[in-house]
Parts: C-alpha cells; structure tokens; sequence
C-alpha cells in the first residue's frame, strides 16, 4: 500500500471548509489504498513565527525522505523559498485558493504571498486543486502548467429539501466571518431592504477575523438590524444542518471562493443563491439557480434580494431548479478518487 503523509497547519477539525476538505480526504484515502499519516504543522500559518518556521523544517526532516508528502496551500504558499528547498520529499500541493487572493491583507502582503506561493509550487512535483477556476488561476498567474494539476472538487453528500420556517423569510449565510466572505456588504443590503419582512442568520466562526467582526457588528448597531441579523458563531454539524432546513434563501456575497462549499451545500438543500461573480462562485453556482452580482456592491446585492423576496414565483423556480442540480453535485468519495488520481499521477512524475 503507498504511503503518504498529508501536512495541514494546526487542528484539523476546524469547522471551515478547507480543513473539512481534508478531514475527508484524509479519511477516504484509505479505502482507495493510500496509507495516510496526517502531519501537524504549526497553527499560526498563513501569518507564521519564525519559531513556527523552525518546528515546521524540523517536523518534515524528520519524514522519510522518499515518502510523498501533500502540504496544505494555507501554510505551503506561505513558506519561504529556503524551507521548502530544504524539504527532501517530493511534494504535491493542494491548493484551496491562493493566498495572495484573500481579502483584507495589504498590497505589499499580497505581493509577498504571491512571490511566496509561486515559488513553493514551482518546487511541487504535482498540484491538486478544489476547482476548475483555480486550475485556470494558477495556470495564468502563478507558472503552474496544466499537465502538473489535477482538479479534485469538495463533495457534498445528498440532504433533505429545506423547509423553511414559519414567520419571515430566513435568509441564511455560512462561513466565518472574515473579510474575504463580504459581510459588511451583506448587512449594508440589509439595511437597504429593511422595510421587506426577513431574519438574517450568519452561520460561521467568529474567531478567526476580530477586525471583520468589529465592522460586521458596528454595522450592524449603526443599521439598527440588532434584532434581525443574527451571528451565530460556529455550529455543529447537527445545528448546521437545521439553519439550512430553515432557510428560505442563501446569501454570501464573498469577493473571492476556491470553490464555495456552503454554496454546494445551499444546492443540496434546493435553496436559491444570492452571491457575488467572479471566482469560482460563477462555475459552483448554476445560473437558473442563483443571482450573481459584482462584489462589494451593497445596491447591486439589495437588488437581488429584494426581486427574489418580492417575486414568490421566480423564488420557487429557482429554488427548484436548486434541487434539480443537486442531484449532480460530485460526493465525498468522488472527490477522494480524483485525489487518488492526483497522487498517482505524482507518483508517475517521480519515477519518469
């Protein structure tokens, strides 16, 4: 059975979408024939210490040097250019989307973070990435080419159709609050549809941004939205599952996705899908299901909720046409076999 170590900065059961990712992957490659050993590294990656960069060279010294080894983007487009030259295994990069891209970071931090990344995948033996946008991305900006990139999309598995709850319509919003998700454009659409009846729910870690979340909580003081606008924090899985079954509609205005897995997850339930173009937002979310609007436009995001809550009709077609797409969203097991593949391919590339 090959083996592989597989390296992600600090816990990985942080509820985001790219820790689930690979908490599933990690433990579906098993049943495909990959032995996998799950490598700790540092938690404060992507922003890492030096004490941080010393226990990272010494962890991966530490592996076999033969072994394949899969290092998370959050911390591999981070590293500098001499700790990834010093790393003697050959490596496969899984990419979520890069670094540079985030919300919120200066000019002269993207432009590190670019340097960074482009550096450290052009040192990968392989890429994996969660979407075709991304494998685009990092083909035009980033000097990776196609033939070293296997896209391996996250899953989402087959869930009851929401329900909905009795009273306003619940508008529904999953992901931690950061800069990147576009919640300060979210609650200035809000306050532009105050006179519609509605309760906002914004599911997700409010941990993880303390400057997000001190404009996202200003706004919503100074709307006067207090007792519409409810942040919920991280849920259980059990939790998340009841916000999607009482929501009537989904909304995220993020200005950049790798993929969008709670946008999958809105389509599995049938909801319909208020986001923002651009990113890989355009591919995840089928245009008769969703309405997509330029980031960071509050007018713009305020207009579409309001024709979706004022127009019962085109609600419903588009939450059914929601529920018709579910059904060809990939699965976990799906996503774990294009990994398989992916490490096989590196696999190839190692002994070519």
């Amino acid at each position: 059975m090959p083996e592989v170590y597989f390296a992600v900065p600090g816990d990985l059961q942080t509820p985001t979408g790219g820790y689930i990712y690979d908490r599933r992957v990690i433990g579906l490659l098993p049943d495909l024939g990959w032995q996998v050993r799950h490598v700790e590294l540092p938690g404060d990656y992507p922003e890492p210490s030096p004490a941080s960069l010393n226990e990272t060279g010494r962890i991966f010294s530490a592996l076999p040097r033969k072994a394949l080894l899969v290092i998370d983007g959050l911390a591999f487009g981070a590293m500098p250019a001499d700790l990834v030259e010093a790393i003697a295994n050959p490596i496969v990069a899984l990419v979520h989307h890069p670094l540079a891209l985030e919300t919120g970071i200066t000019k002269e931090r993207a432009a590190a973070f670019w340097k960074t990344e482009r550096a450290a995948l052009a040192r990968a033996v392989h890429v994996i990435v969660t979407s075709p946008a991304t494998a685009e991305l990092l083909v035009s900006d980033f000097g990776v080419t196609a033939d070293r990139i296997t896209t391996s999309e996250p899953g989402t598995e087959a869930a009851p159709r929401a329900r909905g709850s009795d009273g306003p319509p619940r508008l529904l919003s999953v992901g931690s609050v950061t800069a990147r998700k576009g919640y300060d454009t979210l609650i200035a659409a809000l306050a532009l549809i105050a006179d519609l009846p509605w309760q906002s729910r914004i599911a997700g870690s409010i941990e993880r941004d303390k400057m997000a979340l001190r404009i996202v909580r200003d706004a919503i003081t100074k709307a006067r939205l207090g007792d519409r606008v409810t942040l919920t924090g991280s849920l259980s899985e059990a939790s998340l599952s009841g916000e999607y079954d009482s929501a009537r509609l989904f909304v995220l205005p993020s200005h950049f996705e790798g993929y969008g897995m709670a946008f999958a997850e809105a389509l599995a339930r049938g909801l319909p899908i208020v986001a923002c173009a651009g990113s890989a937002v355009t591919t995840t979310v089928p245009a008769d299901a969703g309405i997509l609007v330029p980031p960071g436009d509050p007018a713009a995001l305020a207009g579409a909720l309001r024709r979706l809550l004022t127009d019962p009709t085109e609600l419903t077609r588009r939450a059914d046409a929601a529920w018709r797409h579910a059904g060809f969203l990939p699965r976990w097991s799906d996503t774990a076999r294009k990994f398989a593949q992916g490490l096989e391919r590196a696999r190839q590339e190692i002994a070519a």
